[in-house]
């Protein structure tokens, strides 16, 4: 069932990629296709070790070796959230049925 849910969120949020990353994580700007920010959950001083693939949703703290595939792991890491709580949140980001 978990499964299924996060099929749908990837395959119904793929195109509002780059639109979604800066809204998950404002603190950032775009330096060619990745979103290059902050880490919020650490005391991360200097941009540059955290990093967005605004294509795919791959990110990556490079500092702390903490990674993941998608804006679901992405919103689950920086918000604390289940990643069945962050999927519905990355759908209600983006505007799609979230009645998962």
């Amino acid at each position: 069932m978990l499964n299924d849910i996060f099929a749908y969120t990837r395959q119904h949020t793929q195109p509002y990629i780059s639109t979604l990353v800066p809204r998950i994580l404002p603190q950032g700007k775009r330096v060619g296709g990745e979103w290059v920010a902050l880490n919020p959950t650490r005391h991360d001083r200097k941009a540059g070790s955290f990093k967005v693939n605004l294509n795919t949703g791959q990110w990556s703290d490079f500092a702390t070796g903490d990674s993941g595939g998608d804006l679901i792991s992405l919103a689950g890491y920086l918000y604390g959230m289940s990643l069945k709580d962050a999927a519905k949140y990355v759908c209600s980001l983006a505007g799609v049925a979230n009645d998962l």
